[in-house]
């Protein structure tokens, strides 16, 4: 009868599946066999039942199979649980026990709790199906927690639970419990279980308890793979990259042939530590890679800059068969976005739809950010859309992009929408939106934002804080920045390299050489990023002897060869001049980057044109393809006409490469290589093949460089177009714009000028109101030059804070260049500290040079010190014999205090040493012509008439007795 039970609760599909046959095919009949002896034999047909169905669930199917395996075997469970109890013996013995492993291994944590609560005798079996369970099914703080329990119980634990035990110590970081553990295996003997040191090497090296694990890893008698690949990937989790490899190495000395596990870990390695050649003939080695594999390989060369070669791996992962994970999809997505090839993100939108992953919330959320960098923001908004279940992680992937895109509107909006919805912001809300904000500079929008994170007291939190300090450096308000980095309490590397990069950004270096101290002394090992913001910094002040001392950290780091330090001190080196050094960097890195080979070409490049052209033959050589960047410095040393041939050359070789040279990077390089080579037609023809019309900074390349070739006709035609094409001037193009006015005395297109400034809101820039005053100042207009100079915001004549910041530099070991010395004695003598500036050339270490000697005769021209202007002059005279403008200012000086005697003798000396003094000139605009007028020239058409009125004038000055002012002119003998 309760045969037929048993049956009859099958499903009808069911009835004559493997239950029907398992049972009716195998029990003996009833009439055969005494009433013991049946239950006997009842008893063990349900152990083997329950038992077979352990080892179905156990054996590896694919994902969909085990699925159904799982699903199919928990009903055969529950119906054997079923039987039991009728039969009253459920909870005795090795049948309790199987009933118990059946539900863990099917993962009913329910049911496996209600069957191990009801055992008569729980010994370690059925402790090992719970806690194994609880393992598999990520509830790790349970997993800990059943220690007491079982042992309290009286039951020893044996060397299966402690390798449960310790990988959910491992992945609570609870090294502390771990260490408990550790000690009651060694009490119990344990310690030489190859699972016990298996799961002790891996839990002290995820806890980042190297040095512990490698005690266990070289006190074992026989380590298994396992044990190996622990002790490797520990030593990659805390970045000792060239110790997990020593590893490696020891581990194929002695025989063992390293698992998929083993060949990633140090795939992973060879990656970080820029080593892709090693990286991929490791890769190649491995039988049949896994997805794990391929995924490493894809996002290793993504983040190292190999976005092609990332692509090219996930192309021969298809090819090879392997199914994409929403991983691979996520990193290939990322890499699509930074190189912003829209074609190819579609075909990946496809391939993930096609596996049923565009719904996946990390996929959805990479096609979001793809989409937004590829300017489709529309197209991101649609994925956000019809994504149904959105998660905080599509929220914060879908405002990344509004504000990336520069709809800062749009985030506000979103936000709101946010929390209204179900979804509620979380710290990494507000750090993404601030790192968007930062990236753009909307510092009103983050601004905004920082209210929200104060209200939702978001503020302590760490990531939070660091956004703040990021948001607000990269914002420019470095003051706010400041204050937000002071209030963080708990500073790691990323705290302190925002508030470096901000420093280095707002290029002030001395403040960035004070935190970066401040962080050592702290006990803050510096990162990469930190290094190479640092020796970035040693690079703009010239400061080769710090530069060497951080050289010394990274050595001591070992970062000297990583990808972006080992660039910045090539960098460093040759913008010092110790191009020899930069050398010796380079060719000692493991590999050659495009990174690291466009800093010594930029280094080269200025003063050894032949040598940074044989560097980029050499990068093509190695399969490097150059970049925008490689390109632009060697055209921004194409700046004379003898360098044409070669800048032309680079030119022809970026058409080739198919890059879009009408883009500002490339564009203004082009432009400005052509205007100092003096091919104006040249620079012409190019411009008009420029289909991006829309670009202030390319205008601006093309007008600056026709003032600098005094073409100042044709730099006002340019600014007329450009206005005439809507795109808004900035700083740098009124700047030249108003200095081709200047030059031409163009009074009228200088007043246009400054009417377009004030509605553009440039009246409050100085650089730009500077220009004004020098403009209306030449043209005439003293007035109104005077009247612009006294609405101007700020008049920066700082002196004490200037040499302040110059002894500053001193004491951090900086050594001075001559400009900058020569700076130091203009600030001093403009404003009449004129023995301050006479002292700081008397204290000076080195022999001054023309240029700080030019800065005090000019100091000594405005103040009319004649004994210390004397002096300045002989210096500079003796210096540059043949130049006649210390003769002009000295004269000037003697004129303004009558004494006409030395200005007569000035005259003779420069007449017996034959130096020629450039003709003075002016303008005077009639109409809408400009009339040049040059000292002694008679070439103008209506000469004979102006010198006629001119006469005519001179009589009346002389009959109403007016004496004409003697100022500053040195007249010139007919």
């Amino acid at each position: 009868m309760r045969l037929k039970f048993l049956s009859r609760t099958l499903p009808a599909s069911e009835s004559s599946s493997f239950l029907h046959h398992s049972f009716f095919s195998t029990v003996l009949p009833q009439s055969t066999l005494s009433t013991g002896c049946l239950q006997h034999e009842r008893y063990s047909h349900l152990v083997r039942l329950c038992l077979q169905q352990c080892g179905e669930v156990k054996t590896h199917y694919l994902f969909d199979e085990m699925s159904h395996t799982r699903d199919r075997a928990l009903k055969a469970g529950k119906m054997i649980h079923a039987h039991g109890l009728q039969l009253g013996f459920c909870s005795k013995g090795l049948l309790g026990n199987a009933i118990l492993d059946l539900y863990a291994k099917c993962g009913d944590v329910d049911s496996a709790e209600k069957a191990f609560h009801s055992l008569q005798k729980r010994d370690v079996f059925a402790w090992n199906s719970v806690i194994s369970m609880y393992s598999k099914r990520g509830l790790v703080e349970d997993v800990v927690k059943s220690i007491g329990p079982l042992l309290n119980s009286g039951v020893l634990p044996n060397e299966f639970n402690f390798s449960t035990i310790l990988p959910a110590c491992a992945r609570l970081k609870d090294v502390e419990f771990g260490r408990l553990v550790h000690c009651f295996i060694v009490k119990m003997g344990l310690e030489a279980s190859s699972f016990c040191e298996g799961a002790l090497i891996d839990m002290y090296s995820k806890c980042n308890y190297v040095t512990d694990a490698r005690k266990v890893f070289d006190g074992s008698m026989d380590l298994d793979t396992i044990s190996w690949t622990s002790m490797m990937a520990g030593y990659v989790q805390v970045g000792l990259l060239e110790e997990a490899l020593k590893v490696f190495e020891s581990m194929l000395k002695v025989g063992h042939v390293p698992d998929q596990v083993a060949f990633v870990t140090i795939i992973n390695a060879f990656l970080g530590l820029g080593r892709l050649d090693d990286a991929r003939a490791l890769f190649s080695q491995m039988p049949n890679p896994n997805v794990v594999a391929w995924n490493v390989m894809i996002s290793g060369h993504a983040k190292r800059g190999y976005e092609v070669e990332a692509i090219e791996f996930f192309q021969n992962m298809k090819a090879s068969g392997v199914k994409s994970t929403r991983s691979t999809l996520g990193s290939v997505l990322s890499v699509i976005a930074s190189l912003a090839s829209l074609d190819f993100g579609l075909l990946v939108h496809g391939e993930a739809i096609k596996q049923g992953l565009n719904s996946n919330v990390y996929v959805g959320s990479s096609l979001i950010s793809m989409y937004a960098k590829c300017e489709k923001i529309d197209a991101a908004k649609k994925v956000f859309d019809e994504l149904h279940e959105k998660n905080v992680v599509l929220w914060n992937a879908m405002l990344g992009g509004y504000a990336q895109s520069g709809y800062a509107d749009e985030v506000i909006e979103l936000f709101s929408q946010m929390k209204e919805s179900d979804s509620h912001p979380d710290e990494f809300t507000y750090t993404s939106i601030l790192s968007a904000c930062a990236s753009l500079g909307c510092l009103e929008t983050g601004r905004q934002f920082h209210g929200f994170i104060v209200k939702k007291k978001f503020a302590s939190n760490l990531f939070v804080a660091n956004a703040l300090v990021d948001m607000y450096a990269k914002s420019g308000a470095l003051k706010e920045a400041r204050q937000q980095f002071e209030i963080i309490k708990d500073r790691y590397n990323v705290s302190w390299n925002a508030i470096i990069v901000g420093y280095m950004q707002d290029e002030n270096e001395l403040e960035a050489f004070s935190m970066f101290q401040r962080m050592i002394l702290y006990g803050i090992v510096p990162d990469e990023v930190s290094l190479a913001s640092i020796l970035s910094a040693c690079a703009n002040v010239r400061s080769l002897e710090q530069g060497k001392q951080v050289h010394c950290l990274a050595l001591k780091s070992g970062l000297d060869k990583s990808l972006y330090a080992g660039s910045a001190l090539i960098d460093m080196y040759a913008k010092s001049g110790a191009i020899g050094d930069a050398d010796k960097v380079l060719y000692g890195m493991p590999q050659r980057s495009v990174v690291s080979m466009n800093s010594m070409i930029a280094g080269y490049a200025p003063k050894y044109l032949d040598r940074a052209v044989t560097l980029l033959k050499e990068m093509q050589v190695d399969g490097l393809k150059p970049s925008e960047v490689t390109y632009t410095s060697l055209l921004d040393a194409c700046n004379e006409p003898h360098k044409l041939n070669i800048g032309t050359q680079i030119h022809c070789l970026i058409v080739k490469r198919g890059l879009l040279y009408d883009e500002e990077f490339l564009g203004v390089s082009l432009l400005c290589m052509y205007k100092n080579s003096l091919r104006d037609t040249d620079a012409g023809i190019l411009f008009e093949e420029f289909k991006n019309r829309e670009s202030a900074i390319i205008w601006t390349a093309l007008i600056s460089g026709h003032t600098q070739n005094d073409c100042n006709e044709e730099a006002l035609h340019f600014f007329r177009e450009m206005h005439s094409c809507n795109v808004l001037p900035d700083q740098a193009t009124f700047v030249s714009v108003l200095r081709a006015c200047a030059v031409l005395s163009s009074l009228q297109e200088g007043r246009q000028i400054h009417a377009l400034i004030y509605n553009t809101g440039y009246v409050s820039d100085e650089l730009t109101t500077s220009a004004l005053v020098d403009m209306y100042a030449k043209c005439g207009e003293v007035k109104c030059s005077a009247q612009v100079f006294d609405e101007m915001n700020s008049k920066n004549g700082k002196v004490s804070e200037g040499r302040q910041i110059f002894d500053t530099m001193v004491n951090y070991g900086i050594q001075p260049r001559v400009d900058h010395c020569a700076c130091v004695v203009d600030l001093l003598g403009r404003w009449g500290f004129l023995k301050e500036a006479e002292d700081f050339i008397n204290s000076l270490k080195f022999e001054p040079d023309a240029m700080i000697w030019a800065a005090l005769l000019g100091a000594c021209r405005i103040h009319g010190d004649e004994i210390r202007g004397r002096r300045a002059a002989e210096k500079l005279i003796e210096l540059e014999p043949e130049n006649s403008s210390p003769y002009v200012l000295l004269s000037n000086i003697y004129a303004a205090t009558g004494n006409w005697d030395e200005v007569n003798a000035l005259r003779r000396r420069m007449r017996e040493k034959r130096v020629q003094k450039f003709p003075g000139c002016s303008w005077i605009v009639v109409g809408q012509k400009t009339n040049l007028f040059i000292a002694g020239d008679k070439s103008h058409p209506k000469a004979y008439e102006i010198e006629q009125v001119l006469k005519d004038l001179v009589l009346l000055m002389r009959e109403d007795r007016y004496a004409p002012e003697v100022d500053s002119l040195l007249h010139e003998e007919e």
